[in-house]
């Protein structure tokens, strides 16, 4: 008897740890993303079709590529975010929706720290320096004593707010939807935040535009940005011109409004860009391809 389909999007699932595959192997034919990137809406339907089920990335699951799914029953992101994923769409089809928001969580919140440390202490840029031949001690900054500003506050929000605190960090943060205020950080509006804050963390789950150039005039003088929550929070344009200026001393950027990012703010030396690399540690990749593999049988009632 032929075995059902599934399919795997994600670029490198299995690659660390392939115990998820086993229990999927035992019930369906597996069909893994053969491109090794971000696959496109006709590769989605062309790898997925006659699939009963997809353990999904990034891509575009939007209304015209789910409808060119028939037979597909659920989709298990393997990640936390499902924006990219047409909800309405997806209930109208009857098929079920997963995701994975707790496994993320600590890689998110300790890139956040690494990537203040790395711009505060100019480490990237001395890196640099060195290889092109140039000896330079450039002065930084210490982390501890800071203020920090986090716009949303869930799961990654409080993760970098108690690394944070450890390290001597002082933290407000701002979220429409969180009640509670844990010992010792603040609620503050948004524009009380960006005046307050030495560095500004996003850490929301919506593409809604957040920063744009009122928001960056409204920071600190010499403060830092912090993006690793999702591409077009941010005014690009407007971020190049608080670089550049001086306004703020430096940003790190994850996430982009459009991907790979080809745009100016490469030009800068005062800025880290990373290739949307939240979760990619190897302990919460696997953790997440455990949980996804787990909802996928769940939903289809193999587990």
């Amino acid at each position: 008897m032929k075995k059902a389909k599934i399919s795997i999007t994600t670029t490198s699932f299995g690659k660390y740890d392939d115990r998820s595959l086993a229990p999927l192997h035992a019930h369906f034919e597996i069909v893994l993303n053969p491109y090794g990137r971000k696959l496109k809406k006709e590769e989605i339907v062309q790898l997925c079709r006659g699939s009963i089920g997809i353990i999904a990335g990034t891509e575009p699951l939007s209304a015209d590529v789910l409808e060119g799914l028939p037979g597909l029953r659920v989709i298990s992101r393997c990640g936390t975010g499902l924006d990219n994923v047409d909800m309405l769409a997806a209930r109208r089809l009857g098929i079920e929706v997963f995701n994975t928001p707790d496994a993320p969580t600590r890689a998110v919140a300790e890139l956040t720290v690494g990537l203040i440390l790395n711009l505060m202490r100019k480490i990237n840029e001395m890196d640099s320096a060195i290889r092109a031949g140039r000896w330079e001690k450039l002065m930084g900054n210490l982390l501890a004593g800071k203020n920090i500003g986090i716009i949303g506050f869930g799961r990654i929000g409080r993760a970098s707010a108690s690394l944070l605190q450890s390290l001597g960090c002082v933290i407000a943060f701002t979220d429409p939807i969180v009640q509670d205020e844990p010992p010792q950080i603040r609620r503050l509006p948004l524009n009380e935040l960006l005046g307050f804050a030495d560095i500004v963390i996003i850490h929301v789950s919506s593409k809604d535009l957040i920063v744009g150039s009122g928001e960056i005039a409204r920071m600190k003088k010499g403060g830092w940005l912090i993006n690793v929550s999702r591409g077009g929070t941010v005014d690009e344009d407007a971020l190049f011109d608080g670089l550049k200026s001086g306004h703020l001393s430096g940003a790190a950027i994850d996430v982009f409004r459009s991907e790979p990012y080809e745009g100016n703010l490469r030009e800068l030396k005062n800025i880290i860009l990373t290739p949307h690399v939240g979760s990619y540690a190897v302990e919460s990749r696997v953790e997440m391809e455990r949980l996804s593999t787990e909802n996928l049988l769940r939903g289809l009632g193999s587990a």
